[in-house]
């Protein structure tokens, strides 16, 4: 059973992702809250495996308590979902921690589809974070490539940059000429070397690199 907290600070809203998540047979919801303060609270207190943030919230918003969040149990995931899909929103969501980034229209199957996704230790971006996440970055196509990048070889950084691209593992292994395994193997090690937790992260580091 997944476990989900919900943070809105709209009554209603969080009454119908109540009814949309208690519908599921396979989650429930065991919380709600209605400012950032709650649910760092309530993240704390009942462990949740998925929590739904919302980011315009009273005192601490959604993106500052997803930070909150994540330094203190990497065993919860936040999805946040909003109707401010902005470049500027979703890059510090994601820096924040988050692992997932949706608008508040997304279809109810898909939002069921996307808290299992990321209570399974994945990452996703909807279609428009992940272009508010290239717009931001080719806003600054002089942007230096950060010192971090530096570490891999010429071998990871192609593959960080058909990462970038959308491609996955198989399709990485198809361009490259190489085994599935072995292409797994090279973005596992551009994970370590880089610190990022997903993919998610490295493609917002190709594109701040300019890989892509």
């Amino acid at each position: 059973m997944i476990r989900v907290l919900l943070a809105d600070d709209q009554t209603l809203v969080r009454g119908a992702f109540a009814l949309l998540v208690n519908s599921a047979g396979d989650m429930e919801v065991v919380g709600e809250a209605g400012t950032g303060d709650e649910a760092v609270t309530l993240t704390r207190d009942l462990c949740p495996d998925v929590v739904l943030m919302d980011i315009r919230m009273p005192s601490t918003d959604g993106i500052e308590a997803t930070r909150q969040i994540c330094a203190d149990d990497a065993s919860s995931k936040v999805l946040i979902l909003t109707t401010f899909e902005t470049d500027t929103n979703v890059l510090r969501g994601l820096r924040a921690g988050a692992c997932g980034f949706l608008p508040k229209d997304t279809r109810p199957d898909a939002l069921l589809a996307a808290i299992r996704t990321v209570a399974a230790g994945e990452a996703l971006l909807s279609p428009g974070a992940t272009r508010a996440v290239i717009t931001r970055a080719l806003s600054r196509p002089d942007a230096p490539t950060p010192e971090r990048l530096a570490s891999l070889t010429a071998r990871e950084r192609e593959v960080l940059r058909l990462v970038a691209t959308g491609r996955s593992n198989q399709e990485i292994a198809n361009e490259l000429v190489v085994s599935p395994l072995t292409a797994k193997t090279h973005v596992a090690r551009i994970l370590a070397k880089l610190g990022a937790r997903d993919r998610v992260h490295l493609v917002i580091a190709a594109y701040e690199a300019g890989l892509p």
